[in-house]
């Protein structure tokens, strides 16, 4: 039987925690949460 990788649980669960966070950090400031928002910046400007 095979044994649990609980380290990649752990990391899923804390990518989980990160998004969430973001996403409530998103919506404080007044934007609409994004699902790309880790790799798009609109607020970046454009070169």
């Amino acid at each position: 039987m095979a044994k649990p990788n609980y380290s990649y649980e752990k990391r899923q669960r804390d990518l989980a925690k990160k998004r969430k966070k973001e996403e409530k950090r998103l919506k404080k400031a007044g934007q609409a949460p994004n699902s790309d928002s880790s790799t798009a910046n609109p607020s970046a400007p454009g070169l």
